[in-house]
């Protein structure tokens, strides 16, 4: 990768909080479920499937929290390299308040679909959107979204 216009980190706060709600969650199905059982058999395997749903939801996110995003030239990445989405195949960004997007976050509009892909709490992406944000930090999302705003007008002044 190339040099790091901006990067997007998590809240420690919302982290803890978010993984909190969801542990809690998976504690209150598995313990209706264990301790104080439904008569019918389907209704327990049902709480059971739910709270090792939870469990597994909170460990992804829990992993994925971890990560952060870089915007480079070339695009939005992962700290790894994973593509979330690549200049070129931005064709528009919204943020407002009204907006199809995370909490704290923005939304991204590609010129085609790509693979859906999910990392709980910090970003997804469904064919044409990527959305951004979550449980990550207000501040550093919209000083993202300017600099991608920038990045963008500047590649519709050479296009």
């Amino acid at each position: 990768m190339t040099e790091e216009l901006a990067t997007l980190r998590v809240s420690a706060l919302r982290r803890v909080i978010g993984l909190g709600v969801l542990l809690a969650l998976a504690g209150l199905l598995l313990q209706i479920a264990l301790v104080h059982p439904p008569a019918a058999i389907g209704y327990r395997a049902f709480l059971l499937a739910m709270g090792a749903g939870a469990l597994a939801l909170a460990e992804a996110m829990r992993r994925a929290t971890a990560r952060r995003l870089v915007l480079t030239r070339e695009g939005l990445f992962d700290d790894r390299g994973r593509e979330l989405a690549r200049i070129e195949r931005i064709s528009g960004l919204d943020r407002g308040m009204l907006a199809f997007k995370p909490s704290n976050g923005f939304s991204l509009s590609l010129t085609e679909p790509l693979p859906r892909a999910w990392a709980p709490g910090v970003w997804w992406r469904f064919g044409r959107r990527v959305g951004v944000g979550g449980v990550t930090s207000a501040g550093e999302a919209k000083a993202m979204a300017e600099i991608l705003t920038a990045l963008l007008q500047e590649k519709a002044g050479r296009g």
